[in-house]
């Protein structure tokens, strides 16, 4: 539920209402507003801001803008009313909600204004949570997330569901005008969220909650594993970097796009296989399509206007890669800052050829230069185009996104993360 503010004005106050609405208009349009039905109409059309309009007062709008205080999704209460007005029993049921659960009720303009002020000081943290994402407990997280950030943020909640996807919040945020906006989820989450950050100021706040949480990873913000608690720490440290990004097929791309041997693994790694073996899945369906992938590919790599026809079993095309994207290592480590992509071609034919590739790039990995195995080459470049024949499929950021080909390129210094204080 976002940060609320709930409007109430008496006939003769609310002309003085919609002209204190209009005048804050930026900082009102942060929050979601909720209003008595005569109210609400008023600085709806006035206004052109959304408003969500309960009854009208006397008909049980004051019992249900109550129940939203008490819902604790309440930021302040404008209750504006005749100054001579003897208490009514409206005024009287706020004032006691909003003792009993700290919210400001603000009966004039003056004090509107010092409340707003205070409001507009305070950071707008837009949180897009997924909570079908990896193997822990939504709810727990999610209660976790606000205590550590609800006293620092106006923070806006907005869940992810097969309707509304992560793009469309982020699209959301960004009209908004978030100062910050914060991706809870697995990669596909954060990706979605990263691409309409993409050249924009906004900061990205990466809560990892998926099943191998390879973006931060890749990044060195944390390790494998992370604890909510740790990720919260370091939205509230504040330090920014900025990292690549990159387009592919004109889809966002955070991490690599994979043709060949990894797509065929990651449509082997099921939701429910990963939710059943956790990050050995992705091990165990790369273990399977090792045994199965006999048959090398066709490609042509375009670079520059040059074409450099290759026979593979997996191409990788990388903006930022984990150490334990072992196929997109050929170089022994892929920068996420220099502007360039990385791609690594492995031609194994056979389990043993495939094994001792693999073990090559796990060991330029940890020595950080690149291998020397006769069956990996690689090269950098800021934009490629890949054809094969036949046809492969392509995974981007760990999702399936159809087949070859596919056109990469860089964005330099496009996407700004929130990283631990160095």
């Amino acid at each position: 539920m976002s940060a609320t503010i709930a409007l109430i004005a008496t006939d003769a106050q609310k002309d003085k209402l919609v002209a204190f609405v209009r005048r804050y208009q930026p900082v009102f349009a942060r929050f979601r507003l909720v209003a008595t039905a005569g109210t609400g109409d008023r600085l709806a059309a006035a206004t052109g801001l959304e408003v969500q309009r309960y009854l009208p007062r006397d008909q049980g709008g004051d019992v249900q803008l109550g129940a939203e205080i008490a819902g604790g999704a309440v930021q302040a209460v404008l209750y504006w009313r005749n100054p001579n007005q003897q208490p009514d029993p409206t005024a009287e049921l706020l004032l006691r909600l909003c003792d009993l659960h700290d919210v400001p009720l603000v009966p004039n303009p003056g004090a509107a204004e010092l409340i707003l002020e205070s409001l507009a000081r305070k950071r707008q943290a837009y949180l897009i949570f997924n909570p079908v994402a990896g193997q822990g407990n939504p709810e727990e997280d999610l209660m976790i997330i606000r205590e550590l950030l609800g006293p620092h943020f106006n923070l806006k909640v907005h869940l992810t569901t097969l309707e509304v996807g992560a793009e469309q919040l982020a699209k959301e945020a960004i009209a908004r005008l978030a100062d910050l906006v914060i991706a809870a989820g697995g990669v596909g989450t954060v990706s979605a969220v990263a691409g309409c950050l993409m050249e924009s100021d906004i900061p990205l706040g990466i809560i990892p909650r998926g099943t191998a949480n390879a973006f931060v990873v890749a990044l060195g913000i944390t390790g494998p594993v992370t604890p909510i608690r740790s990720a919260c720490r370091v939205i509230l440290g504040g330090q920014t970097q900025q990292v690549d990004a990159a387009r592919c097929n004109g889809k966002p791309m955070i991490l690599l796009a994979g043709i060949g041997f990894e797509a065929e693994a990651v449509e082997k790694a099921s939701r429910e296989f990963k939710a059943q073996w956790g990050a050995l899945a992705y091990l165990i369906a790369g273990w399977n399509q090792l045994r199965e992938q006999e048959a090398l590919f066709t490609a042509e790599l375009i670079v520059q206007s040059k074409t450099y026809p290759v026979k593979a079993q997996a191409i990788t095309v990388a903006n930022a890669a984990p150490p334990t994207s072992v196929l997109a290592q050929g170089m022994g480590e892929v920068p996420f800052d220099d502007g360039l992509l990385d791609i690594t071609v492995a031609t194994a034919e056979g389990t043993f050829q495939a094994v001792t590739a693999m073990l090559s790039t796990l060991g330029a990995t940890l020595l950080r230069q690149g291998t020397t195995h006769p069956n990996i080459s690689h090269l950098r470049t800021d934009r490629i185009q890949i054809v094969a024949e036949p046809p492969q499929k392509v995974v981007l950021d760990s999702e399936l996104i159809g087949m070859t080909p596919i056109e990469v390129e860089c964005l330099p210094n496009a996407l700004t993360v929130l990283v631990p204080e160095k």
